[in-house]
């Protein structure tokens, strides 16, 4: 008989961390409707080293500031063809990057596109939870902050 495993319980926002992008926290609209997750980047700079192709960008944790800038770089897995939700098809580069929400580490895809129009930095999409999470879309903030990790200035 197997043991029931519980998971963890999403608001439709949480706050996570990305080490691998030096993020330590961001606001997501965590969204069951979109198939992938987006990070809100901006000065996107492909550059090719042999065979490889790596993205060089900055990232805006704080919603509504420009400040903090966090520089950094991220080997690309592939470029994927994403519909927006306002219809729009783009091209965007894919990354794999770490992610912390409360207790809980994984791996997940991210698209890198500047979302400077929308309310959220970052979505979760429905890939990055899929048999790791539950939503409850009536809360918020479920998921509590990781111990000592330090606020971003």
């Amino acid at each position: 008989m197997k043991k029931k495993v519980e998971k963890p319980v999403l608001g439709w926002r949480e706050i996570l961390a990305i080490p691998t992008l030096g993020v330590k926290e961001i606001n997501v609209k965590v969204d069951t409707g979109a198939n992938t997750s987006a990070l809100h980047v901006t000065d996107l700079k492909i550059k090719k080293r042999g065979r490889t192709k790596f993205a060089y960008f900055n990232v805006h944790p704080k919603q509504k500031s420009r400040l903090p800038i966090i520089e950094t770089k991220a080997k690309i897995k592939e470029f994927r063809r994403i519909r927006s939700s306002n219809g729009i098809v783009s091209e965007r580069p894919v990354i794999e990057v770490d992610i912390v929400i409360g207790q809980n580490k994984s791996q997940i895809e991210l698209t890198l596109v500047n979302r400077d129009l929308m309310g959220y930095r970052m979505l979760l999409g429905r890939t990055a939870m899929k048999g790791k999470y539950l939503v409850d879309p009536g809360k918020s903030y479920l998921q509590k902050k990781l111990k000592n990790r330090r606020k971003q200035k």
